[in-house]
Order: structure tokens, then sequence, then C-alpha cells
């Protein structure tokens, strides 16, 4: 009698599936980190938009922007800065940024929520981006007005959103739009 061996159960690899995201206060030495980020995802063609001619008249601040990390790896960055609407003062959200394999898993979100409310528990009362109504409706911004304001340069007047952090809080502005210079290099970059 032949004896065959016996088979050898299949070992199950579960998927990976808990992949545990942080997010984190961004730090002057996540700089570089971010700045690799960025080039990967928007290329060199960024430093012509318009609002980056405002990123380079004041920086981002540290206590409103944000990194997201799996493990050591960063995936996402969102950053804001002090910009003014007329006499009105604001905060211009971007770039919000997330790594292509990561994207469609809520990182993005994550960082804008967080972003979001952050600067209204710090008072802060009008968040703007320049970015697709249809993406950036979800967390509640909403078109500007055509001419209401204006950005230092071309921007598609479809793509100019604001978010109102207390209610109310877009009534009656208007203007153009540039960097709040109030705010020292201590704040910021």
């Amino acid at each position: 009698m032949q004896v065959l061996p016996r088979p050898i159960p299949a070992i199950r690899k579960a998927p990976m599936t808990d992949l545990s995201l942080t997010i984190l206060a961004e730090t002057p030495n996540d700089a570089r980190a971010i700045e690799r980020l960025h080039e990967r995802t928007f290329g060199p063609g960024r430093f012509v938009l318009s609002a980056y001619r405002l990123r380079e008249d004041v920086g981002h601040l540290y206590d409103l922007s944000f990194t997201a990390w799996i493990g050591t790896l960063l995936v996402g960055s969102v950053r804001q800065l002090p910009i003014r609407i007329g006499e009105h003062p604001a905060l211009l959200l971007g770039p919000l940024t997330v790594e292509p394999p990561f994207r469609g898993r809520g990182i993005g979100r994550a960082l804008m929520d967080r972003a979001r409310d952050e600067a209204r528990a710090q008072g802060h009362r009008l968040v703007l981006l320049v970015g697709d109504e249809a993406y950036y409706g979800r967390v509640g911004f909403k078109r500007i007005p055509k001419g209401r304001a204006t950005m230092p340069g071309p921007v598609d007047p479809r793509r100019l959103l604001v978010c109102e952090l207390v209610d109310g809080a877009f009534e009656g502005v208007a203007g153009p739009i540039r960097a709040d210079w109030s705010y020292t290099t201590a704040d910021g970059l």
C-alpha cells in the first residue's frame, strides 16, 4: 500500500487593510518631505498658479497646517496661510495633496477636516481655496460670485471657493485677495 503525503493546509494571508493614519501639525522639519511630495504630485507648473503667488509673499501657519503619516511615511499634507479679502481676514487652504497610491482612502478629507476644524477653534471665520466645487462642496465650500473677490493673477472664477466657519461670515466681504502681512515670519515659514 502506498502512503500519500497529506496535503499541507493553505495558509491564509489576510490582506493588509488596517493602516493607521496619524495626522500631526506640520513642523519645520517636515518642509523637505512636503516639498518632495509637492514636486511629485503637482510638478513644476505649480509655481505659476495664482495661489502660489500668494504663498511667495507670506508663510503658512504651522498650527493650521497638517501632515498625514502612515508609520514613518508622509502620505499627505495641507497648508493654510493668512490672507485678506479686501480688508477682511481669511485663510487660504492649500496646497492639499495626497500621495497617488493613497488617494481615495479619505486621507485628503481627514486633512481638510482637521485644518478647517482647527481654524474654527482658533477663531478664524473664512477659508478660501482654488479647486473643484464638486469635490470641495461636500465639505462646505461654495463658489464665490464672479467678481466679488479677485486673485492676483488669472484664476477660473468657477474654481474660487469659500467656506464660512461662522454662519454669515462671508456677508459683505469683497475685494482683492492678498497675503496678510500682519503675521510675522515666526508664525509661518
